[in-house]
């Protein structure tokens, strides 16, 4: 019964957009950091930037929530989080002030799904980038037929179809997953995650335990 609920719960959330709110829990670990100040100007920075882009037209939105969090720095999973795959949730991202492909992707799209934008138009996207033999993944938005790329390695937002440096593979969002050609999406897919699906857990750990 107890799961039975909790599904229904994250359910119901799915249908509205999750917004980026800060708990006890969250005040306290700011207050501990060494690092507070930094993380203050952070979440003052991003909540202008929010405030800001709210009136603009959709595609200037998108330019400007991906560079906000493109300004952030990079870092490789093993280096913060003694893990090679771990997904930082958009509070996570902001405290840390640093992150992984993924986790400029969740930040992108929570916060997109917050401003108004469709989150069936939303796909975080995974991709080979050219001369690279690791994955990578961005999030695109889907405007008719074409997909507009947000992605930590650039600034511009560009259709997919000009992104020749990347290799589409497959792309997800919480109510498909389809295989990824440059065209567009094709058939359903079905995404491996192994032992644990992080994509589930994202979508609890932020709509159900508000991380």
């Amino acid at each position: 019964m107890k799961l039975i609920i909790t599904l229904i719960l994250l359910c119901l959330q799915i249908i509205t957009a999750k917004e980026l709110t800060l708990t006890p829990k969250d005040i306290q670990t700011i207050n501990n950091s060494p690092q507070k100040s930094f993380i203050i100007k952070r979440f003052q920075a991003y909540e202008r930037m929010r405030d800001e882009v709210k009136p603009y037209p959709l595609m200037k939105k998108l330019a400007h929530v991906n560079t906000f969090f493109n300004r952030i720095l990079p870092v490789q999973d093993e280096t913060k989080y003694s893990s090679d795959d771990y997904w930082a949730t958009r509070k996570e991202f902001l405290i840390n002030g640093h992150g992984d492909c993924e986790d400029y992707v969740i930040a992108k799209y929570f916060t997109l799904s917050e401003l108004g934008i469709d989150k069936k138009n939303l796909y975080f996207s995974v991709v080979q980038v050219k001369g690279k033999t690791t994955y990578h993944m961005v999030l695109l938005y889907k405007q008719k037929q074409t997909f507009y790329v947000l992605d930590n390695l650039s600034f511009r937002t560009l259709p997919l179809s000009k992104r020749v440096d990347l290799k589409p593979m497959v792309a997800f969002n919480e109510f498909e997953s389809r295989v990824l050609k440059r065209n567009g999406l094709g058939k359903k897919a079905k995404v491996n995650w192994g032992k644990i699906d992080k994509w589930e857990e994202l979508l609890k750990r932020v709509y159900i335990n508000n991380e």
